[in-house]
């Protein structure tokens, strides 16, 4: 698996949460039992799990490419409940989704084929918005707004609304294959290619 780990407070009890290439795992980081876990493997030998979990209060978003595809797994105890599960609304490939106020945010769609990107309602899977053909990249929260980093090097700042996509400034900010999320600190945000690391303020 590529994906990263994250910590999370879960109905008051602390949780180590990964996304394995055999599925989702919690672990109670202080002994490093495992408090739950559920199988999210694609059949294909080769696949890997790659974008992160996410938890908003007592849920889990999760979400992969290859078969498993997307789902939002409530915690209940030591036991995972669906919300929903379906590899037709926010299958993610390589870049992890953000969440925002009830929505999700991200790509859908392998990375080679091109993927769109979607606005989704994290409760019930409710596809609201989709911009098909979007090409791959990265999408990053920053404060209301995403920050869409396209792997060609293109970078999009947009609200981060459920009602459309309506980008506020677009610039081609890098040439070549831009893969490396974005650092964003102190309203600056630092982006690199293969041989080339810029700066970019944006509190203007």
């Amino acid at each position: 698996s590529y994906s990263s780990g994250v910590a999370a407070t879960i109905a008051g009890r602390r949780y180590a949460v990964f996304l394995t290439r055999n599925g989702l795992l919690g672990l109670d980081p202080a002994t490093g039992a495992v408090a739950f876990q559920r199988n999210w493997r694609a059949r294909v030998a080769s696949s890997v799990n790659v974008a992160a979990p996410l938890v908003i209060g007592d849920l889990i978003f999760i979400s992969a490419q290859y078969g498993p595809g997307a789902g939002v797994l409530r915690l209940e105890g030591s036991k995972l409940v669906d919300v929903w599960t379906s590899d037709e609304v926010l299958s993610n490939h390589y870049a992890t989704s953000v969440h925002r106020d009830g929505y999700l945010y991200g790509y859908h769609g392998r990375q080679e084929f091109g993927p769109s990107l979607r606005a989704v309602e994290l409760k019930t899977g409710k596809v609201l918005w989709n911009e098909e053909q979007f090409r791959a990249g990265t999408i990053t929260l920053v404060g209301d707004r995403l920050l869409v980093m396209r792997e060609g090097g293109e970078m999009i700042l947009a609200p981060a609304s459920p009602q459309a996509f309506r980008p506020l400034a677009r610039a081609q900010i890098l040439p070549g294959t831009v893969r490396a999320y974005p650092a964003v600190a102190d309203g600056f945000v630092y982006v690199r290619n293969d041989t080339t690391l810029i700066c970019l303020d944006l509190r203007r």
